[in-house]
This record gives C-alpha cells, structure tokens and sequence, in this order.
C-alpha cells in the first residue's frame, strides 16, 4: 500500500484523472469551490461551462454517448440538482456513463438548515444506477472507484456522489488505489445457443428490431451478416437513441413507429422477432391496440436484463453482449440451414430491395414538388438536411415533428453517427451537441432542433460559442408546439389550440444566437436553403439557422 499526504479535492481530480475523465461540465457555486480551486492543478482535465445545469447535464450526456467513455459533471448544490433532472432523466435512458456531482455543505452544517441545503442523495436515487454521499476523507478512494466502476459495468449509466466541502478540505494520507472494470460481455452456453439456433432456423418468415446496443457494441457487421442469412427485414427501434442499424443495407426497411396499431400490421406478418440489442416495442402514448401479435415468437438479446422479458412473453431471453452472441449464433445459424432455406431467404431479400428504405427514399426524392412552398415544407428541410450533411458529420436529432421525415431520407450508417431523444423529455439536443463536438474533435456537428426543444436550453449557444465549435444548429421553427397540435386533434378530436404557439411576440432565434457570439441566419426562402445549410456547415463555425417551416397544424 503506497499513500501520500493529501485533500480531498485533489484526491478527488486525481482519481477521476486515473479512471480517464478527460472533462468535467459544470456550473460552479459556493459549494462547489473547493473543487474550483483545485481545477487550475488538474490541466489534464478540461473544465466546461455551461450557463445552467440541464445544459450541463446534457453535455455530458452528450459527450458519453459520442465517446462510449466516461465523464463527469458538477452541479450547484440542491436548486442545481433539481435544474438537472430532465437531463439526468434522459442520461438514464441513453445508458451514459457520468460521475454526476453536487456540492453539499460542510457535514453537520445542513441540521440549521441553511439556503440551498437539502440532502441530495435521495433526490437522484431514482435517476442513476448508484448514489451516495461521502462522510470521510478516508473512504473517497473508495467511492469514486465504485463509481466509475458501476458507471462503466453494462448496462452503463450515470451515478451520482454528494460532495461535502469538509471532506474536500481535510487532508489525510491516502492510497488512492487501481481502477476495476467489470467484463461483462459473455455469452451463453452451448446447449442453450443451439436450442435458441434450431428455434430461429425453423421460423418461415423472420423479422429483425435493430437497438442501439448494435452501434455501441460496434456490431453493424454481425447484424447485417445475420440479416442476409435469414434474410429477415430489419427495423430500427421505435426510440432513436442512436445510429442502430445501417440504414443503406438492403434488408433495411426503416424505423418502427411509436404507433400501436401500425407496428402490429407489420409484426403480424411474421412468425418470429429477433430483438437484437434493443427495447423490446418501448412505445410512448397509451393505445388500446398492443403492438406485439400475440401469435409471435420471441427471442431477444441484450446486455440490460430488466428489459428481457419485461412487458412480453420471450421465448429465449438472452442477457449478454448483442456483437458476442451474435458472433457464437452466426455460424451455428450457417450450418444449420438447408439449401431450401438459403434460396427462401434470398428470395425474400431480393423482394425487400423494392420495398426497403433505400427504395423508398429513392421514390420519396423522385416525387418531391416540395421546392417551391413558402413557409418551407417540413419534407423539404429534411431532404435539404440529408443532401447537405457530409459523410464524415454526426446529426444530433431533438425536432419531434420533423424526425419522422428526417429519418426517412437521412443516410447514418456509421455507429455513433447519430443521436436522437432517448427520453421524449425536451433539452437534450442544444447541449448534447456540445458535447458531441468534445468528444468527436474533427468532426462536423449538426444539431436539429425543434423551435420548442431549442428554448429548453437555448444557453447551450454560449457555450458553443465560447469553445469555438462546428456546429450547425438548424431550428425547425414551425412557431408552436406542433406534436400537441397533432396529438390534440387525433387523440382528442379537438383543434381548439390553447398555450402552443410562441406568436405573440414570435421567438427571434438569430437575436438570440448572437447575444450568445454565434453566427445566425434566418431562413425562409426555400431557395436559399441548400446554400444557407452548406456554408453554415463548412464554416466550421459554431452557427445557426432559423428555418421558418409551415406550420403545418391549422385550426378548421
């Protein structure tokens, strides 16, 4: 055991320093200067600021998602947290590995109960995978090491640790001891694969959900492998965490909605669902129709065993490493198919290639008259996005109504390529695009945005600007909250549109970007949109583009 005199602050940054945080995001107050102070005697970690603590949140998350690595953020004390709980909410779900911190006042201080104190730890409970707050100097190599390392054990996610500034002051000789990762990403054993094998070869008519644990376990490869050799349709997950599945291969048939009764049609022509890495059918507004058929055999692989089994009944329920199984399931699948079968699944695949997204996207641009309209079409912004955005670009994705579209033309097919809304909780995109750039160096970023999303961390820009960072930040400004405007007349049956329009006075986007230092434009000549979007995007320059788009919903 090798210890050495010293605080707790700078054990603290040493020890995030020993489990590769490379940033920490923060919002700095009075609880939190002792780490302050230390921050100028840790220059391997870069401090980044952001004005309020959602957008901090969501930078982090951000960062974790485009870098698969852990990060860390620090927030203000009780009010800081609370800001924070809409972001943290989304990093729960986006599975981001983040040491969350707050600052906390000297041990036995909050019994006065002074401004700001309430204990912290049972406010972020339900939101991170493990929360504590630390009572001695002694036991905070000990934490932060559990930390990391619960953070960064699959399924990962955020944890959060309440710094007490007393223990961040005291000194004590420590031995900050060695990182542990847990190696999770096994496989089952070979009885059960071959059972789960002759189930999958047996099946007539496969189909494919596609989940975000593909691209964060790099296994694009296997998936499409898997795909030809079924020949089996593959749908994206209804949530667009990520990138999930190449959307140019040819058994690539598009995104599931989040639509009760539509996934139902699709699934019911099919007498087994492979989910692979995903949520099993995670759906958002209530339906009287159930999406799963309940003739459809399941089998489903993922790392994250709550969600095997959890709302259906699951043939084969198989926790571990989507790329590991896959790569045990290949060539079991290879040999146990017969030469019918091989031509069955060739034959399918070769129908899917009339019908896939590819085909569709193809016949989409073909028939578009779109060109002309003013207010700008929504259709027309995504083709107009999807034709401007380099190959070598990561999209960043928060405009609900504009998604559907966007996907439907958009090419991703690089993991961590794409990031959308894990959540449906507003806030993510303005700062998670910050953090996009930090992680990804070299790569352009463009953020599309709702009008709606956008004021949910419109402070974002600050940042952007104050790092100097490519990113294009494209607001879909249709004037409203057009998804409740869409959802009130088809849920409720009622345009009466009441507190979702942002008219009276009409939000000014390019005022706002520049009191921030980013360059702005604002859009609503469909002709000028392509040149807007590519001069935004090879200025490599934080900037952003009020696009003025139909709004779409009108009341009768």
């Amino acid at each position: 055991m090798s210890t050495k005199l010293i605080n707790g602050r700078t054990a603290f940054l040493k020890l995030l320093e020993d489990e590769g945080v490379t940033h920490i995001f923060g919002n700095p107050g009075t609880t939190e200067l002792a780490l302050m102070e230390a921050m100028p005697d840790a220059p391997s970690i870069e401090y980044v600021l952001g004005l309020q603590e959602s957008v901090v949140v969501s930078m982090a998350d951000g960062f974790a998602r485009a870098s698969g690595k852990l990060t860390a953020c620090n927030l203000h004390c009780t009010p800081g947290l609370g800001h924070a709980m809409g972001a943290l909410y989304n990093a729960r779900f986006s599975g981001s590995p983040i040491i969350v911190t707050a600052g906390q006042y000297e041990l036995g201080y909050g019994l006065l109960e002074p401004m700001l104190y309430e204990p912290l730890v049972p406010i972020a409970q339900p939101l991170v995978k493990w929360a504590y707050e630390i009572q001695r100097v002694e036991d905070l190599p000990r934490v932060v090491r559990r930390a990391a390392k619960v953070a960064l054990t699959p399924p990962f996610g955020p944890v959060f640790l309440s710094l007490s500034g007393s223990v961040l002051d005291e000194e004590r000789d420590l031995d900050l001891g060695h990182s542990t990762r847990v190696r999770a990403h096994g496989t089952p054993a070979d009885h059960d694969l071959d059972d789960v094998v002759r189930s999958i070869v047996q099946s007539r008519s496969p189909v494919i959900i596609a989940g975000r644990e593909l691209a964060e376990q790099d296994a694009f490869e296997e998936a499409q492998a898997f795909a030809e050799m079924l020949g089996a349709p593959v749908y994206h997950e209804p949530i667009p965490y990520n990138t999930r599945y190449p959307v140019r291969h040819r058994a690539f048939m598009g995104d599931l909605t989040r639509n009760q009764k539509k996934v139902r049609e699709i699934l019911g022509q099919h007498d087994v669902l492979i989910a692979l890495g995903c949520d099993l059918l995670r759906m958002s507004a209530y339906s009287e129709t159930d999406p799963m058929p309940e003739h459809l055999r399941v089998v489903h692989i993922s790392e994250r065993e709550w969600e095997l089994g959890k709302n259906y009944s699951t043939e084969f329920a198989i926790r571990g490493g989507v790329k590991a199984v896959l790569n045990a399931i290949l060539p079991r699948v290879d040999a146990g198919l017969t030469i019918e079968q091989r031509a069955d699944a060739q034959q399918r695949l070769e129908l899917m290639s009339k019908r896939n997204w590819s085909a569709r996207k193809a016949q989409a641009l073909s028939s578009s008259s779109l060109s002309t309209n003013v207010p700008i079409a929504p259709s027309f912004l995504a083709q107009a996005i999807a034709e401007s955005v380099p190959k070598h670009a990561i999209v960043v994705e928060e405009a609900p109504t504009l998604a559907p579209l966007l996907s439907s033309v958009l090419e991703v097919n690089e993991p961590r390529s794409f990031f959308g809304l894990a959540s449906g909780g507003l806030g993510f995109g303005m700062g998670g695009a910050v953090g996009v750039a930090l992680a990804r160096p070299g790569s352009p970023i463009v953020a599309v945005i709702g009008d709606g999303s956008a004021m949910y961390a419109i402070q974002a820009l600050w940042t952007a600007a104050h790092l100097d960072l490519p990113i294009t930040y494209v607001i879909a400004n249709n004037r409203s909250y057009r998804i409740i405007k869409e959802r009130l007349v088809a849920m409720r049956g009622t345009d009466r549109f009441l507190g979702m329009d942002f008219t009276k006075p009409p939000l000014d986007f390019v005022s706002m970007a520049n009191g921030m230092g980013v360059t702005a434009r604002k859009v609503d000549d469909p002709s000028i949109l392509f040149e807007a979007l590519k001069q935004a995007i090879a200025s490599g320059r934080p900037c952003l583009l009020d696009v003025v788009i139909d709004s779409g919903v009108q009341k009768a």
